[in-house]
């Protein structure tokens, strides 16, 4: 899309016709005042959500009598060709052109003359704004919410595929238990469906129509908000136009629910680190998803991983920086909320590049069994066995844990290996506890991480799955 120069004088007023203001003013905007001011840089991307609102207000000032059919037609046919100019990134910018929505007013009055100058009719930028946002919103979270998705049904895959995997669970990044790889990944596939329904949420709550609320007090003008909330598809319509104008808690919310998206996936990537290195060996990453050092020949670099949990500092900044903006403003609109639009785009376009490629690198990997296995299989790791087969002999826990915690202290200090000092303590049945296999056979509580609930934790999990395509589409 290029750009031109401003338009002349035409009036020679000094004034610059082209602001949406200059009626008042007996000077033309100072050009630092215009470079602070002017959004459209960023906030050109919502042209399809202003085309839209613009389309549906132009029908409002019809059924309203404010403009006649023909009226109505000259401006529609404007705003259609706008539409295809910006497909055709063949549309061009004034470098007056403030921001979109002013672009699009100007262009569309280029075309339809007279007509196009009734476009703004009965509205203000504020609830013009408001009402691009959260169309914005609402289509590019359920985006964001069906890339969550896709990953979710990749850990669901790898997890099918990986079912008789057993690896060490980890506390304080200590080897605690044996657990099923599926039950690894399927706790990160649990934490990403709560950020689905909260991204899901946050998208119900949003959607609510704030054209005609105009500057903050609505209009004179026999406008039907109801009307033009119903044709752009919202739920419903503001009750309040101060509020309507100045809320952001939407877009507050949309920054939380990605930068905790954004801890999710980092947690992720986290993990993704360890397991690739050396040090545990328990995954590989494809050539397509990994890098190499400039320097160093033999390096594979989990560079997705360390992205994903780069970008989650930068995502919760967004949202501390809006929330900060937020915090001091009177009602109703004020300048400050121009604010809310690159934090927003921002985390929106880097959850999504985190999410395709961290889908990605998990679905092509390698899994290591056999080097989970040999982690998982050390004999301490199942002590916990030994103490809960005490426990169900009568043995108070606090006692069991004592005797066990002993067993496995002489073990450590080299006395003996810890099935034979368990042998010769408690006996063979016992010892036969400590193997990895043994432990997660026995693992029977629901939710657990053994053998015996996996399958009704994959049931649910497939209904989770279902729950959610059923919101996102």
């Amino acid at each position: 899309m290029s750009e031109r120069a401003p338009h002349d004088d035409p009036d020679g007023s000094g004034t610059d016709p082209t602001t949406l203001w200059h009626g008042r003013f007996a000077e033309p905007p100072n050009e630092a005042l215009m470079a602070m001011s002017i959004s459209i840089r960023f906030d050109q991307r919502l042209w399809r959500d202003d085309l839209a609102g613009s389309r549906a207000h132009v029908n409002g000032l019809l059924r309203a009598g404010i403009i006649d059919t023909d009226e109505t037609s000259a401006i529609q046919e404007a705003l259609s060709q706008v539409e295809r100019e910006f497909e055709t990134e063949s549309f061009e910018f004034f470098d007056t052109d403030e921001d979109i929505h002013t672009a699009i007013e100007r262009r569309v009055t280029e075309l339809a003359g007279d007509a196009g100058a009734k476009l703004h009719t009965g509205r203000s930028r504020n609830d013009q704004v408001a009402t691009d946002i959260r169309l914005w919103c609402r289509r590019e979270l359920t985006a964001v919410a069906a890339k969550v998705f896709a990953l979710q049904q990749v850990l669901l895959d790898r997890a099918e595929a990986h079912r008789y995997a057993i690896l060490p669970g980890y506390t304080h990044l200590q080897r605690a238990q044996p657990v099923l790889l599926a039950h690894h990944l399927l706790a990160h596939g649990w934490a990403l469906g709560r950020d689905v329904d909260r991204l899901m949420q946050s998208v119900a709550r949003l959607d609510v129509s704030p054209l005609g609320a105009g500057a903050l007090g609505g209009s004179s003008l026999p406008l039907d908000p109801a009307a033009t909330a119903e044709e752009l598809g919202f739920a419903s319509v503001f009750t309040n136009s101060l509020d309507a104008v100045s809320d952001r808690d939407f877009v507050a919310e949309a920054l939380f629910d990605l930068s905790l998206l954004a801890v999710h996936l980092s947690r992720l990537g986290e993990e993704w680190i360890l397991w690739t290195s050396e040090e545990f060996g328990f995954a590989t990453l494809t050539d397509a998803f990994a890098t190499g050092s400039s320097m160093l020949p033999q390096k594979k670099n989990a560079d997705i991983a360390e992205l994903a949990r780069g970008k989650s500092g930068r995502m919760i900044g967004n949202l501390v920086g809006l929330l900060v903006t937020l915090k001091g403003l009177p009602l109703a609109y004020n300048r400050d909320l121009q604010e809310d639009k690159e934090p927003l785009f921002d985390s929106v376009d880097q959850i999504s590049l985190v999410l395709d490629a961290i889908r990605g690198m998990i679905a092509t990997a390698r899994f290591n069994e056999a080097a989970m296995r040999e982690a998982a299989s050390s004999q301490t790791v199942a002590a916990i066995d030994v103490a809960e087969w005490l426990v169900q002999r009568n043995v108070p826990f606090r006692q069991a844990h004592s005797i066990v915690g002993a067993l496995v202290r002489r073990h450590l200090a080299g006395e003996a290996s810890l099935d034979s000092l368990v042998t010769t303590e408690l006996g063979p049945e016992a010892a036969a506890l400590l193997s990895a296999d043994s432990s997660i056979a026995n693992r029977r509580s629901p939710g657990g991480g053994g053998s015996q609930t996996l399958d009704s934790q994959l049931s649910a999990y497939r209904a989770m799955l279902g729950r959610e395509q059923q919101l996102i589409e």
